[in-house]
């Protein structure tokens, strides 16, 4: 059954538009098998809600998760551009070039920049 559930998780769920944070999680099926997904929502405030969030989902299909980092994506569906960049202070920084090969499969018609540089200047609030 858990090989099924593995195969049915989306690799990506992230918010329409905005700049939020993002985290990877590896699912894994009993220890056997795993993949990397990307998870983003602006309506968390900590890189650890999503997980939260999403760990509950996974847990109630038998999978495992884990985070190895996180970061923040910039999402413009007008200019069908996304960014990913920053890090996470509780999980880390993910990998980002990981990460857009991720976003890709979602959005092969999007033009995907990744930065180490750290956090926007312009984005203050977070």
């Amino acid at each position: 059954m858990s090989e099924e559930a593995l195969a049915a998780v989306p690799l990506v769920n992230i918010s329409d538009q905005g700049i939020f944070k993002y985290i990877q999680i590896v699912v894994i099926n009993g220890g056997k098998t795993s993949k990397t997904v990307v998870r983003g929502f602006d309506d968390c405030t900590w890189h650890a809600d999503i997980f939260e969030r999403e760990e509950a989902i996974f847990a109630k299909s038998g999978l495992k998760a884990e985070c190895p980092g996180g970061g923040r994506i910039e999402h413009n569906p007008e200019k069908k551009y996304l960014k990913v960049y920053g890090y996470s202070q509780g999980f880390g920084k993910a990998d980002h070039a990981q990460t857009k090969k991720i976003l890709e499969t979602q959005y092969p018609d999007y033009t995907i920049e990744i930065s180490d540089d750290g956090f926007n200047c312009f984005n203050k609030e977070f």
